[in-house]
């Protein structure tokens, strides 16, 4: 399985662009990441009877059961993403790693990356965002994100064009 998903992975890579499926899975993949990484930053700034207090282990626990699934998308675009910097030896380094060994990489990138970019101010709005989302399936909510990123002109690295496009 390993060798699967980094052939999937190098093959990822040569693209210019990044699979809609791939961006879906690494966006249902990052929701408990994501959610910690909020916690870790807004709680103190959110009301104790808010959505993410009352809701929020609700909203992810179904990401969570998901996340091994959506592994190998995501990790198609971590190594893309990686590469896109235009130096393929932090890819290539990466890319020699088993697959399992970089989940908790991916995992720290992702909880660094939302602590530096959550103010204290987009608290409340990013808890609203996320009362508004949690009604939608996880395969709704990731293919919303995929289709936010494409029809933004999101280019670095770009949403590849699906066939029916």
């Amino acid at each position: 399985m390993t060798a699967i998903a980094l052939v999937q992975a190098q093959s990822a890579l040569a693209q210019a662009c990044l699979a809609p499926d791939d961006v879906t899975d690494a966006g249902i993949y990052a929701i408990p990441v994501v959610a910690d990484g909020f916690r870790v930053s807004c709680t103190p700034h959110l009301a104790a009877d808010g959505f993410f207090a009352t809701q929020g282990e609700d909203f992810v626990a179904p990401y969570s059961a998901m996340q091994s699934e959506h592994w190998p998308g995501t990790l198609r675009v971590f190594l893309a993403l990686a590469a896109s910097d235009g130096t393929d030896e932090r890819a290539d380094a990466l890319g020699e790693l088993p697959a399992d060994a970089l989940r908790p990489l991916v995992d720290a990138f992702l909880a660094q990356k939302i602590g530096e970019e959550i103010k204290p101010k987009d608290c409340s709005k990013i808890e609203r965002a996320m009362e508004l989302l949690a009604p939608l399936p996880p395969e709704n909510l990731g293919g919303l994100l995929t289709f936010i990123l494409d029809v933004t002109g999101v280019k670095e690295p770009a949403i590849c064009e699906t066939e029916t496009q």
